[in-house]
């Protein structure tokens, strides 16, 4: 008696479970736990909790590598938006990125790691709308800072500079709406100076001076000529 007793408890307890999952609410909305699989397989695609319709808590999703389930991405939803913070992950386990999205478009504050440690590899701001916006920093794999932009709507605004792992700089660039526009400075590995001018609307203008050994050593003029055409008759 107790071993047949035991086999309906078996029997019964799957099914129930089976039955709590991919469920619809009065509405005909997602409502409980999610489970989807990838077409044609057993393979687990995503796993996850509606509220009639809307994503809540811990969701996981996952690539289908040699027939497992291999973890790829999680995403932490609320009640209340549609924001979650996402975080994606290597094949190994390993953290690729990290940082809230809004349905599909990334917001504030995201993180990318160096493929061999765990030290930052860029960080980067993005509005509402998406687009990057603010100070954008890349980094050397010992931590170094190796570019500093600066975004807005999207657009390099402002003053970039690029530096080597040994943190001199090389490279000082002035952006106006996506494009070369002000003063700009060449460095070499030393920190000297090599060459300094102007861009005008992405395009280098004026005087161009050009440095070895702190001496200078040539100048051209960029400044915009507009060729005569005489008129004929």
């Amino acid at each position: 008696m107790k071993f047949v007793y035991l086999n309906i408890i078996l029997f019964i307890t799957p099914l129930t479970f089976a039955q709590n999952i991919n469920q619809f609410d009065a509405n005909g909305k997602r409502h409980g736990i999610w489970k989807k699989t990838f077409e044609g397989t057993n393979v687990l695609r995503y796993q996850g909790e509606f509220y009639h319709g809307k994503e809540i808590g811990l969701f996981k999703f996952y690539k289908n590598i040699r027939k497992k389930p291999v973890l790829t991405a999680t995403k932490q939803f609320n009640k209340t938006d549609n924001i979650a913070y996402v975080t994606f992950l290597s094949s190994k386990g390993k953290i690729i990125s990290e940082g809230e999205m809004n349905g599909k478009t990334y917001i504030g504050l995201w993180k990318y790691y160096q493929n061999r440690n765990d030290n930052l590899l860029i960080l980067e701001h993005y509005n509402n709308a998406g687009q990057l916006d603010g100070e954008r920093f890349v980094y050397y794999e010992n931590g170094q800072i190796a570019e500093k932009q600066v975004y807005k709507n999207g657009k390099l605004h402002g003053k970039s500079v690029w530096y080597s792992e040994k943190h001199v700089v090389l490279k000082e660039f002035i952006y106006e709406n996506g494009e070369l526009h002000g003063a700009s400075k060449y460095y070499n590995p030393k920190g000297e100076l090599i060459a300094e001018g102007q861009y005008k609307n992405g395009k280098k203008n004026g005087i161009w001076r050009y440095y070895e050994n702190g001496k200078l050593i040539n100048e051209k003029d960029f400044t915009y000529k507009p060729k005569y055409i005489k008129n004929t008759p």
